[in-house]
């Protein structure tokens, strides 16, 4: 299967501190990876090196055949590459619509055009009929979904995803899994960092756990989460 994404030999460090270590990994196309470990342990800045967010010291990261490691974030996100972030980020002073629209004129100046991509992305995640809402008065699950609906109307092909999930009660979380398993059968692949087990166990084909910056161990999901070395990184040893 084709790679969407490489990352090799990823170092990130600040100053004299490494945050992250010597790691690679493979994004299948149409593939999901899960990417987790406790906190601290170097994921989300990982994410930021591989969408150009924070410079990438050493190593090299490539979008299908195109080298990308210093390319800023606009150009990747021109390319196909959409992503959430773990705090929500809405424009509070405009519309749900609104906020949808900022990333649907990444792809044309028409407004006509914009809003027929912005509409398409909030109808997929369900909050269509609440365009004109402010998006000051969302709930949180609502507020993943617009933070979703904006990575969406970029139309990527590779989806970013920082712990999407997190606060998200039972019955929301069913939903949001039951989507991300649509994106990819119409061939979007995701990367996500995740700590809810449950959305990592269904929804990945391939896990990589950091612990300090280290990449302790990679597979399968189940088998990942039964090995003896992620076990001590989140629980420790006595």
């Amino acid at each position: 299967m084709h790679a969407a994404l490489k990352a090799k030999d990823i170092v990130v460090r600040f100053g004299g501190v490494v945050a992250v270590n010597k790691v690679s990994l493979t994004l299948p196309e149409g593939g999901v990876v899960g990417l987790i470990g406790p906190n601290g342990a170097g994921k989300t800045t990982l994410f930021n090196a591989i969408t150009g967010f924070v410079p990438v010291s050493e190593g090299s990261v490539f979008f299908y055949d195109k080298e990308i490691t210093h390319c800023p974030p606009y150009e990747r996100t021109a390319l196909g590459m959409g992503r959430t972030f773990q705090t929500e980020r809405p424009f509070e002073e405009l519309t749900v619509l609104e906020n949808v629209l900022v990333a649907a004129f990444l792809h044309t100046s028409k407004r006509a055009e914009a809003i027929d991509i912005a509409m398409e992305a909030l109808r997929e995640v369900g909050l269509a009929d609440r365009a004109s809402q402010p998006s000051s008065d969302l709930n949180l699950a609502r507020l993943r979904r617009l933070e979703l609906a904006k990575a969406l109307a970029v139309q990527p092909k590779i989806l970013f995803l920082d712990e999407i999930m997190a606060g998200l009660n039972p019955p929301a979380l069913h939903e949001m899994i039951q989507f991300l398993r649509t994106l990819t059968e119409k061939g979007v692949s995701i990367l996500m960092v995740e700590h809810i087990m449950e959305a990592i166990i269904e929804l990945s084909d391939h896990v990589l756990v950091l612990a300090s910056g280290e990449l302790i161990a990679e597979g399968k999901p189940k088998e990942v989460i039964a090995d003896e070395r992620v076990i001590d990184a989140y629980l420790g040893t006595d």
